[in-house]
């Protein structure tokens, strides 16, 4: 027979459902004389249907909020973050390369724009020497071939490890807990870095094209720190439309910049070598120029920051995830060398000095385009937002990175789960604050936070390597030599980076090889706690549970005589049938009678009464059942609370107190179980508010001499 129904439905609708037969309508005839169209009637199609392996699954209907208030704030949630995305969309939220380029890349790339400023400090320092300012251009070429070097390290960590965690995952599998969590401590930091270099610099380019903004420097990157973060809670790919345009006009306008000024310098014989600095020089020869070269490397280092990304976001690309990460990552290190090389020829042949007024991009963009030009404050535009935007790459890795550790056990578990735009929200909500806060903490500052910067980075790139090692020697695969090769110099060049960042910007960076231990003993404390939680909750497969063994017996706690007492005690006692009340007080007349309405009320439930001389409540109600009424053997106590249900938010402040206390007391007690029975304005629980068999209270009789006497009998008090 035909049948129509819901799409998605697998069963047969139960006895309890609407079915109604009709025939067909003329012209709508079946093959067969007599058939009949089937109407089946499912209203809850609209919240569930079932899966093909016969599970629910809950529809978009059963994820709406019920009350009034829930469902503001979910409409307002829509309006700012989007509709929630269901987890079958995930595939849809990938990235292509050139999105991806945008995102993960926007870290590197805009190193560009201040890693040639901190070569030129750093070759500042001691005195001022044309020949020691000329090193910029050689040592940023240098770095250039270590981000090579690294790249081409780091393109085979994409391809052995597909599933992302980067150096983490690379270390766990081939060197072992304590090294993947050392590896893992220095990337957290370096990421929450990257938002607070990457934005200040971004507001040190604002305030150097408008100085009037300088008050407001601080305040305009927590601004933009919050932005990013509303930003990327959108989801990834929405990300990924806002930040792509950014960033290829500032690579298109910084390579235009690069050719423009190049032909000046190299055909009109525009340059000029540090004119403001001919009357005070002072050369530098031997070991002194050597240890001022290895200062400006590891000054400049910084350039390299953000290569690590890509490997660790591997999972977020479209299919195939690892040859599209290769490839980003190649185009990403191609790039960055030639901004970062050409605007360092750049500075080098104008003779462009920092100062704390014009940053050296500025200074830069001014030569090319020309001060006050339309073309400087474009550049100077882009620039800031590509600064902007590179702490992008730490919102789209830092998640990851925290959500591998969780799914580990080495980060709490809500780092791990995904929320309605299937982003990490937890890790990305604590990035900006943990950014926001740098910021505060360093005023702006970006040569203040820059030498905290590159140490957990090379720390990082240097564990990575060195697992790779491991690793070829391990797998062997075809051409496995060639690859040991690459990642074994990457790992001597990297190792020995990571000493000289070190050794130059102590004592700054002994803050960070402080703080990476604390951060494993942290990671190491949280899985010692979820394996002790699991040993304790784990089930024994081998035998069957039966009935309960246990009896189980209520105490009920009440202030008064009300509705939601006599509420409480009929939920007791579909529990129980050993049920007792307990009341504490401070007023013996008043207590006497609550006594007689509870007698007059209740008869069968016993009611204690505990007078309490110091006005204390818990403690007397503690040891009460400690002492009078000792859970028995093979019992379990139930401790039955009224509880309110608040209208507002400051039913909270009003309502619920005691309970609270009781219940925080209880919580953890052997044998010992806390339930809440809500009521409030006939809103809840009405449904244990029915008429007892008891008759009326005006035609009710009096106890009875056995009830009296039974309890007694159990808890000792008199009428």
């Amino acid at each position: 027979m035909p049948m129509t129904s819901n799409e998605g439905e697998q069963r047969p609708p139960p006895s309890s459902e609407k079915t109604t037969q009709t025939p067909k309508p003329a012209g709508l005839a079946g093959q067969k004389p007599g058939n009949r169209r089937v109407r089946v009637e499912r209203t809850r199609s609209e919240y569930f249907r079932y899966t093909p392996s016969g599970a629910l699954e809950a529809r978009p209907k059963a994820h709406e909020e019920l009350g009034t208030t829930g469902r503001i704030t979910q409409a307002a949630r829509r309006v700012l973050f989007g509709r929630p995305l269901a987890s079958a969309e995930e595939i849809g939220e990938r990235l292509s390369k050139k999105k991806a380029l945008a995102i993960f890349s926007s870290d590197a790339i805009s190193s560009s724009a201040y890693a040639t400023e901190e070569i030129l400090r750093a070759l500042l320092l001691g005195g001022i020497g044309l020949a020691a300012l000329n090193l910029a251009l050689p040592v940023s070429i240098s770095i250039a071939l270590l981000l090579g070097v690294v790249a081409i390290s780091y393109r085979q960590v994409v391809v052995a490890y597909p599933n992302g965690g980067g150096s983490y995952s690379v270390s766990k599998a081939n060197l072992g807990r304590l090294a993947s969590l050392i590896a893992a401590s220095a990337l957290l930091i370096d990421y929450v870095l990257t938002v607070a270099v990457s934005i200040s610099s971004a507001s040190e380019q604002i305030v150097s094209a408008v100085p009037a903004l300088g008050p407001w420097q601080v305040g305009i990157a927590v601004a933009v720190v919050v932005l990013i973060t509303l930003a990327n809670l959108r989801g990834v790919r929405e990300a990924g439309n806002i930040f792509a345009i950014p960033t290829y006009l500032f690579v298109g306008t910084a390579l235009l910049m690069i050719g423009l000024g190049a032909w000046q310098i190299l055909v009109q014989g525009d340059g000029s070598a540090y004119p403001t600095l001919k009357d005070n020089a002072v050369d530098f020869a031997g070991l002194a120029m050597v240890l001022l070269a290895m200062r400006a490397f590891a000054s400049g280092a910084v350039a390299l920051t953000g290569t690590e990304a890509i490997a660790t976001g591997v999972p977020s690309f479209q299919p195939p995830e690892s040859r599209n990460a290769a490839t980003t990552l190649a185009v990403m290190a191609v790039l960055l060398g030639t901004l970062f090389v050409g605007i360092t020829f750049l500075a080098s042949g104008f003779g462009v000095v920092p100062n704390e007024v014009d940053t050296v991009l500025s200074q830069v963009a001014g030569h090319v385009f020309g001060l006050d030009s339309i073309g400087f404050y474009l550049f100077l535009t882009f620039a800031a937002v590509i600064l902007m935007l590179a702490a992008n790459t730490s919102f789209s890795a830092f998640p990851r990175l925290a959500a591998v550790l969780a799914a580990d056990n080495f980060m709490p578990r809500r780092f791990a789960y995904r929320g309605d735009r299937l982003a990490f929200t937890a890790g990305i909500v604590v990035l900006g604050a943990l950014a926001i806060i740098l910021i505060v903490i360093f005023g702006g500052d970006t040569h203040a936070l820059i030498p905290l910067y590159a140490v957990g980075v090379f720390i990082d790139f240097t564990i990575s390597q060195t697992g790779m090692i491991r690793h070829w020697l391990r797998e062997r695969p075809p051409g496995y030599r060639r690859r040991l090769t690459v990642n074994a110099v990457g790992a001597v060049i990297t190792f020995l980076v990571a000493v000289d960042v070190t050794v130059v910007k102590a004592p700054s960076s002994l803050l960070v090889l402080l703080l990476i231990p604390v951060l494993v003993g942290v990671m190491r404390f949280i899985h010692h706690e979820y394996d002790t939680a699991a040993e304790e909750l784990e089930v024994d497969r081998s035998r069957v549970y039966g009935p309960p063994t246990k009896k189980s017996r209520v105490i009920i706690p009440v202030p008064a005589l009300s509705r939601a007492v006599i509420r409480t005690v009929q939920f007791g006692r579909t529990i129980s049938d050993d049920v007792q009340a307990v009341h504490i007080t401070v007023d013996a007349e008043a207590a006497e009678q609550l006594r007689a309405d509870w007698e007059h009320v209740l008869p069968d439930v016993p009611l204690v009464v505990i007078e309490t001389p110091y006005r204390s409540l818990v403690l007397p109600f503690l040891h009460y059942l400690d002492v009078m009424a000792p859970t028995p053997e093979n019992t379990i106590t139930v401790v039955v609370l009224p509880e309110y249900v608040p209208r507002h938010w400051w039913d909270n402040i009003l309502h619920n107190q005691k309970a609270k206390r009781i219940r925080g007391a209880l919580i953890g007690r052997p044998n010992t179980v806390v339930a809440d029975v809500p009521y409030g304005a006939d809103r809840v629980g009405n449904e244990l508010d029915q008429k007892s068999d008891v008759p009326p209270a005006n035609g009710q009789a009096a106890p009875t001499d056995q009830h009296k006497e039974e309890h007694k009998r159990r808890f000792g008090w008199r009428r």
